[in-house]
Formats: structure tokens, sequence, C-alpha cells
């Protein structure tokens, strides 16, 4: 029986403290080798990278079924390369998990 990937305390806490805001020009590179993955901001990133680290593939096929995540498109590239948006980035190798910064409410 599989444990609850999300009960892995050690690893959140490792996944939450290198978790940083990064700008888009310094994920480029990872990008050209199709290693940069969106992750909607419905979504915990630190739980998405958990679950990828635990290799939850019911869980990431879900996301990805549902449009939750996905590899950072062509599109999405052009249009943060264009602003360089700041996104909060997550490693989980060989992947670079990233988030837009979510905006806030006025």
């Amino acid at each position: 029986m599989k444990t609850d990937p999300l009960k892995d305390t050690e690893l959140h806490d490792k996944i939450n403290q290198e978790t940083a805001r990064v700008r888009w020009s310094e994920l480029e590179r990872h990008f050209a080798h199709g290693a940069v993955v969106w992750v909607s901001e419905e979504l915990d990133l630190v739980e998405a990278a958990m679950r990828i680290a635990h290799d939850d593939k019911a869980t990431i096929a879900r996301w990805m079924a549902d449009g939750k995540i996905a590899k950072v498109s062509d599109v999405q590239a052009q249009s943060w390369q264009a602003a360089d948006v700041q996104l909060w980035a997550s490693v989980v190798s060989p992947f670079v998990l990233v988030q837009p910064e979510k905006r806030k409410l006025h």
C-alpha cells in the first residue's frame, strides 16, 4: 500500500524551502529542454511538486486531463518572455514546476 505523499513532512519542508520566485528569463534554457511544467493557480505548487516527487501517477494524470498541469507551451513561453514575468518555481528533477504569482485582489 502506498503512503500518502502529502504526509512526507521532511520532503514538504525541503520543497517549501527550495521554492523561489524566478524570472522567466532564468528558466528559458530549461524550457528549451522541455523540462518546464506549468501548474495552475488552482493547485498548491508544493503539493504538485510532492506528488511528482512521489510519482503519484493517478493524481498527475487527473490534473493533466483537467488542464491543471502541463508542459509550458510555446505561446505561454513567448508571452512570459515578452514581459519577463516572475514565477514561483520548484525543482523536482528533471522538471522545473512553475506557477504565476497569484494576483492580489484590490
